[in-house]
């Protein structure tokens, strides 16, 4: 497999990593060149420059993954994006979005025939090691195509992951998910 992943901070980078380790092809971007290079050298990435040089470097039909912060920064990556897929390409939202904006995104996907997935990504810094915690939504046909990567990114190949549902339902979970772990903490830090 070979795919597409457009931010390479803590968590992207280490997703890379962990791919590349497993196996997976990666061509990545980040908009800092000097980060996306010097992963290049480390773990044998494909380097791009542009969003645009990533997407022409993957084989149809292409996964793009998108690990940029929620909000803005990941609504105009989904809206260029959808400019620059093709018909039966993939894209996978791996922000803490909103499940409504999952859900819209998804419809505007769906409009110009690219298959979308909400992935909610847990792990943190140590997810290179330890496995990510993935919840994902989108349709059994496109979590199909990312399902490869899904299980090189989890604790292991059967565990650590689900596909929760239609759109909007992974990054549902996920919301979920930081509910309770952000409660636990706040009880932690009260104790």
């Amino acid at each position: 497999m070979k795919l597409g992943l457009a931010g390479l901070g803590r968590m992207g980078g280490n997703m890379a990593r962990r791919l590349r380790q497993g196996g997976i092809e990666v061509v990545g971007f980040n908009r800092g060149a000097e980060v996306t290079d010097a992963l290049a050298r480390e773990v044998g990435i494909v380097a791009a420059h542009s969003l645009e040089q990533l997407i022409a470097a993957l084989p149809s039909p292409r996964v793009l993954w998108l690990m940029l912060p929620a909000g803005e920064a990941t609504e105009q990556a989904v809206q260029r994006a959808l400019l620059l897929l093709a018909p039966g390409d993939v894209l996978v939202d791996g922000a803490n979005s909103f499940y409504k904006d999952s859900m819209r995104r998804a419809s505007l996907a769906e409009g110009v025939g690219v298959h979308f997935v909400d992935a909610g990504v847990s792990g943190g810094i140590w997810g290179l090691e330890n496995g990510y915690a993935l919840m994902l939504g989108g349709s059994p046909q496109a979590f199909a195509r990312v399902e490869p990567a899904v299980r090189v990114l989890a604790p292991g190949p059967q565990t650590g992951w689900l596909h929760c549902g239609p759109a909007g339902s992974g990054h549902f979970v996920k919301m979920i998910h930081n509910g309770i772990e952000y409660g636990m903490m706040q009880a932690y830090a009260e104790g």
